[in-house]
């Protein structure tokens, strides 16, 4: 049975339009302007008991806007979303002890207290069991390397420590399903990995689900195996990692190397050099031409080696998102 089902899901905002000039101003003040903005625009997806599933797209695709009406901080305009077996809008205490929400550019422990006193107000909230909070903070201290840092105020700490003292405070009262917005933005690249290999290891051992943003395609690669990109509040693509490049990218990179006794051709023709480091060779070249242009390259010269491969991840979905038309009016809360 799936943990999370969207059906329909749609949030429309109305958006005050503000003119320019002092009598378009004074006018406002008495007949204003609206437009509508459908910061989620009927969506449809589910999500089985332990995937752990990226939810990708550009600024203001809509992707904050759906994790906190999952989270039922916001309620939809119509349509309909079930977590585990909850109406998320509802806010039923039962359901609020079943999810976490961590979001990379909200703090939700106190600024001037140590990590260690806004666990045990945690404790509190979510009424878990002493001996069970103990465990959990040991073991999530642990595996995050904190336990020297929760006497220290949160204000003292790094960003990179922060966000792993967010994870515990999210994850100390054992949510079945846990939503990640953006939760290694800011950090160095060492930081990212801390986040990333303690996601992993963690989610295997609990198997709780996870629905995760991040602008970061290292998170979705190192995390993932499905991911859902939306755009201008759309879903544009639902399925695996690695059918994101066959389905988005019409190109494929050819690596040759020639033999160093001969003259070095012009490859122009067979498609768009990205490399060329002479005996060795890299153009791009469109996929259906593949074979023909391998034909040709094996038929008329001498080659040592050759390699065709995916173009990066990283680079297909920036095109893709690059050709996508966000608004510029979405509300300024939904960076995703």
């Amino acid at each position: 049975m799936s943990e999370i089902i969207v059906q329909n899901l749609a949030k429309t905002y109305q958006v005050y339009q503000k003119k320019e000039g002092l009598m378009a101003a004074a006018r406002g003040l008495f007949k204003r302007e609206y437009r509508e903005v459908h910061a989620v625009d009927g969506i449809d997806f589910s999500i089985e008991k332990g995937e752990l599933v990226a939810f990708l797209g550009p600024n203001g695709a809509g992707k904050t806007t759906t994790l906190k009406l999952l989270s039922g901080l916001i309620y939809p305009t119509h349509g309909s979303a079930s977590v585990l077996g909850h109406t998320p809008w509802l806010r039923e205490n039962a359901y609020r002890r079943r999810f976490a929400l961590v979001m990379g550019q909200k703090n939700q422990l106190w600024w001037d207290l140590p990590a260690q006193e806004s666990f045990r107000l945690h404790k509190e909230i979510y009424a878990v069991e002493s001996d069970e909070f103990d465990k959990r903070l040991a073991s999530l201290t642990a595996l995050l390397n904190t336990e020297k840092l929760l006497g220290q105020p949160v204000r003292e700490l790094s960003l990179g420590e922060r966000m792993r003292m967010e994870l515990i405070a999210a994850l100390l009262h054992g949510p079945e399903v846990l939503l990640l917005d953006e939760p290694t933005i800011g950090l160095d690249v060492v930081a990212q990995r801390t986040i990333q290999e303690f996601l992993k290891q963690y989610q295997q051992e609990q198997q709780f689900t996870v629905l995760l943003t991040s602008h970061y395609m290292k998170d979705v690669a190192a995390l993932c195996k499905r991911v859902i990109i939306i755009a201008q509040g759309k879903i544009l693509y639902d399925g695996s990692l690695s059918g994101i490049v066959d389905r988005f990218s019409r190109h494929k990179l050819v690596t040759v190397q020639f033999s160093d006794t001969q003259d070095m051709p012009v490859l122009e023709r067979f498609g768009q050099v990205m490399r060329s480091e002479p005996p060795r060779i890299q153009i791009q070249v469109e996929r259906t031409e593949v074979p023909k242009v391998l034909s040709t390259l094996l038929d008329q010269y001498v080659l040592e080696d050759v390699t065709v491969e995916d173009r990066p991840l990283e680079e297909v979905i920036a095109e893709m998102f690059a050709t996508v038309t966000t608004d510029p009016h979405r509300p300024e809360d939904d960076t995703g």
